[in-house]
């Protein structure tokens, strides 16, 4: 854990230049490939920026964790798929739907059990038996916001193309980045969460409410690398969790764990909303050295895409035009040019 911190921290002040403001109108300019086209010339240059200095980061991250014996060949693997520069992922069972953003042989499963597999869980047992003060801090939250502002109305809006208008969310995490006054607002949870040493992903934690009467439609996240646990907070009888072919329901006090690269969905059919904490964290089977790596590519990208790193023009297209200059020179000395 320490080797991992100091490997972020190290990147994050070999990419200082990710401070200054950038003056692009265009900010989205490292979207991972939606289809498996490989051509080069379909990557912009602000995305072939993006992935030259992805290449630089990880050869960075390779030769702190070479020390261990530790290699990253299947981030550089994730990098060329989620380019589309190689064929289409592999479905491991009914109902995965991967998408390019992808890392090839990790266990692949519907559902996983953190009880059944402690060891890929570690932190998961002190959750679970701490889980009263998670449901303690909701339901004082629930009972004030009576008299204030809906806990859960002013996060979620932009969520529910995607998760329907009965799911919403108060985030005390994303992208890496805790929300302080959030954060606030569940002082005993945060305490908690942060103290157990979860490997938190890229996607952040969650209060999740499914309204009364409402579902999830069957959607897949596509990421392979990250696993979600859903701790039951208030699940009134009858709700239910589908992921792949395979359906489970939410215990209070307990976590219900999938792999979101399944197509999944859920419902609420009962008189009574549901509430849960939704983690989202490393697959487990993933290596520090790994997650270090995964960590600093979507660090990199969330800089791009705020447009907090200026444009450069990309390597390739320098050395390409260089090697047309030469051409050009060459060609004159030694008639090669065009003849009119």
């Amino acid at each position: 854990m320490v080797k991992f911190t100091v490997v972020l921290s190290f990147l994050l002040l070999a990419n200082a230049d990710a401070f200054v403001p950038s003056t692009l109108k265009n900010r989205q300019v490292c979207r991972f490939s939606e289809s498996s086209k490989s051509a080069l010339d379909a990557l912009t240059e602000r995305q072939m920026q993006f992935w030259e200095d992805v290449g630089d980061g990880l050869n960075d991250v390779e030769t702190v964790f070479s020390e261990d014996g530790l290699n990253i060949e299947r981030i550089r693997a994730f990098a060329l798929s989620a380019q589309g520069k190689t064929s289409a992922p592999t479905r491991y069972a009914p109902g995965h739907k991967p998408s390019e953003e992808h890392v090839e042989g990790l266990t692949a499963k519907p559902f996983w059990n953190s009880r059944d597999e402690p060891d890929k869980f570690p932190w998961a047992e002190k959750l679970e038996n701490n889980s009263h003060i998670v449901i303690q801090e909701l339901q004082e939250k629930l009972d004030r916001e009576a008299q204030e502002q809906s806990l859960f109305a002013s996060d979620s809006a932009w969520q529910n193309n995607v998760m329907g208008k009965g799911w919403s969310a108060f985030r005390l995490q994303r992208l890496g980045v805790w929300n302080v006054e959030n954060c606030k607002e569940f002082p005993k949870t945060t305490e908690l969460l942060r103290s157990l040493n979860i490997p938190f992903a890229v996607r952040g934690v969650c209060f999740a409410c499914q309204a009364s009467g409402s579902g999830v439609q069957p959607h897949s996240d596509g990421r392979n690398f990250i696993l979600t646990s859903h701790l039951g907070l208030k699940i009134p009888d009858g709700c239910w969790m589908k992921s792949g072919d395979e359906e489970q329901t939410w215990q209070e006090g307990k976590l219900t764990t999938l792999d979101t690269s399944f197509e999944h969905s859920t419902g609420n059919p009962t008189d009574d909303d549901r509430h849960v904490l939704i983690i989202d964290y490393w697959h487990p089977d993933l290596t520090i050295a790994e997650r270090a790596a995964l960590e600093f590519v979507y660090d990199l990208r969330n800089k791009f895409e705020s447009g907090n790193i200026p444009f450069r023009k990309p390597r390739a297209l320098m050395q390409e035009e260089e090697g047309q200059g030469l051409a050009g020179i060459f060609g004159s000395l030694f008639g090669g040019g065009d003849k009119k």
